[in-house]
């Protein structure tokens, strides 16, 4: 039976991270639609580790059956604290994505790697907030773009991307993670090999922290534009995976 209409069967959960939108995911979506996997990509908030774990929690549980968490980058942290808040995720996927412990920040992670250059492409912004002083985010320096986030793209798909760019706030980087789903469920991890975003290093390091089952690719952050099929074939295994228990 597909997956569209077996309520047992798994439903993935593809969640972008900073700097982008779900249609980073459209590959995937692709290529696991035509497996017959029932896929949901929401929009992240990137408004802070707390608010964008509680919206994705709520993804989570508005969805009958399993779930398959997938992360891209920032969007790790997020189904990583939102898991551990629903409960019906079976499973966990990190695609360049970080796997924080709790308390950790991922700004004191990324400043560990030297394998990241994206904190010198960073600009800051301000948003207005209720009740008080404007709020930073950052946004990547369109001239950076490629170079920082997605080296292995076209120049003109990479100016796109830089055009439609969505800003993070700070808070997704200074603030505290919580308790991380990781160490409850099972995880797979796709490590960018020329990740200089999130950094490949970093990235690596915290899938073996995680005890996620990782497979290396070679290619840059948005491993999931440039590689789809290898992203996908990472997700199936964990979808055939949890399937089975």
């Amino acid at each position: 039976m597909a997956a569209t209409s077996d309520t047992k069967a798994p439903t993935v959960v593809l969640v972008h991270g900073a700097y982008a939108d779900g249609s980073s995911w459209n590959g995937v979506i692709e290529r696991l639609q035509a497996q017959g996997v029932h896929v949901v990509a929401p929009a992240n908030p990137l408004r802070g580790i707390a608010p964008d774990s509680a919206y994705v929690a709520g993804v989570f549980d508005e969805i009958p059956g399993p779930v398959v968490a997938v992360g891209h980058s920032y969007g790790g942290a997020v189904i990583s604290n939102a898991a551990a808040q629903a409960k019906n995720v079976v499973g966990l996927v990190f695609v360049a994505a970080f796997a924080p412990e709790e308390g950790e920040t991922l700004g004191e992670a990324e400043a560990t790697s030297k394998d990241s250059v994206l904190n010198s492409a960073l600009v800051p912004l301000h948003y207005p907030i209720d009740g008080g002083e404007p709020a930073v985010e950052f946004a990547i320096n369109p001239e950076e773009f490629r170079d920082a986030f997605a080296a292995d793209l076209p120049p003109e798909q990479t100016a796109l991307m830089a055009a439609t760019q969505r800003p993070v706030a700070e808070l997704a980087f200074s603030e505290p993670n919580g308790p991380p789903a990781w160490k409850n469920l099972p995880s797979w991890s796709v490590v960018a090999t020329g990740d200089k975003a999130a950094g490949a290093d970093v990235i690596r390091s915290q899938a073996e922290r995680a005890g996620a089952r990782i497979t290396e690719v070679d290619g840059s952050h948005v491993i999931m534009v440039s590689q789809p099929q290898a992203v996908a074939d990472v997700i199936l295994e964990a979808v055939a995976a949890v399937g089975r228990t």
